[in-house]
């Protein structure tokens, strides 16, 4: 064997062992613009993200646009929704829910991890570079693919900003 082709095989094996390998915490670095799946502390795969349409700082209330920031839990999967699959984030937590409170507000909730929403007549590069959830995750659908099946329930979201 030429030695180029014991590294790609060996590089092969790498990924495969990894994609076979239980994903034990999802990161996601707002400022960054990025979600990352990790084993221990290795990074074994990064996506670009697309965020709510008012990014900075940590979700207060619902319909302020803005992505929650802190330790949450992936707990629920929806096969079927308005975006191409979903990962339910387990926002609110008490202290989200006791400072929206305290504000005479709601804290909101339905924060997800998903793909990119079912359209039939509107284009997609409408979202392009841009953030538009009100509040959630978004990744491209092949992206996604990769995170509904490396990614189980009950898997730790820690969200950064």
């Amino acid at each position: 064997m030429k030695p180029s082709l014991i590294g790609v095989l060996l590089v092969f094996g790498l990924a495969a062992a990894h994609a076979a390998s239980p994903v034990d915490r999802v990161v996601v670095k707002k400022s960054e613009a990025v979600l990352q799946l990790m084993i221990g502390e290795q990074v074994i795969r990064q996506f670009p993200i697309y965020l709510g349409g008012n990014p900075i700082g940590h979700k207060q209330h619902q319909g302020d646009r803005r992505t929650p920031e802190g330790r949450y839990l992936l707990h629920e999967r929806k096969a079927k929704s308005r975006f191409y699959r979903a990962l339910r984030v387990s926002y609110p937590n008490n202290a989200d829910q006791a400072a929206a409170k305290a504000a005479g507000k709601s804290p909101g909730g339905d924060i997800m991890i998903h793909g990119m929403p079912s359209l039939e007549k509107r284009s997609l590069l409408m979202f392009d570079g841009r953030n538009w959830t009100d509040g959630c995750i978004a990744i491209s659908n092949p992206h996604m693919r990769e995170v509904w099946d490396l990614v189980d329930l009950g898997t730790p979201i820690e969200i950064l900003p």
